[in-house]
């Protein structure tokens, strides 16, 4: 029984983290994939870059984040926010996801572009996220 307890305990701590990420592509998809006039075309390629919108495809996800994802961390960390922060304050915890990525959006891309300009543009915004 008690190592029940000590493995959902653990499982528990574990998953925190991804509702985080989870919590960060879903804002993500809500502020740049959604509403009628965003671009089809640029709704399917965000639809299926999925996690490689910040991460690498092929790399270890927990490890790894492409351009954008690196600046997108330094205004977001997971730890930021636990699953009952999340659920206790969906709005307080939408508007700094949502700020964090304002915030990233003025870094540049590897381009020259900033983030924010090329998702405008309905380009996805990393330059090295592995999906060519």
């Amino acid at each position: 029984m008690k190592r029940l307890a000590i493995l959902v305990a653990s499982l528990m701590f574990l998953a925190s983290p991804a509702m985080a990420i989870s919590e960060f592509g879903k804002q993500w998809k809500n502020e740049y994939l959604g509403g009628e006039d965003v671009d089809e075309d640029f709704k399917t390629a965000g639809r299926k870059a999925g996690c490689y919108v910040c991460h690498v495809k092929g790399e270890d996800k927990k490890k790894v984040r492409n351009e954008y994802g690196n600046a997108v961390h330094k205004y977001l960390k997971a730890e930021d926010f636990p699953k009952d922060y999340v659920k206790e304050n969906p709005e307080e915890a939408k508007e700094k996801i949502l700020e964090g990525f304002k915030k990233a959006g003025e870094h540049e891309s590897a381009d020259g572009k900033k983030f924010a300009d090329k998702i405008e543009n309905n380009e996805l915004p990393a330059t090295d996220a592995g999906l060519e």
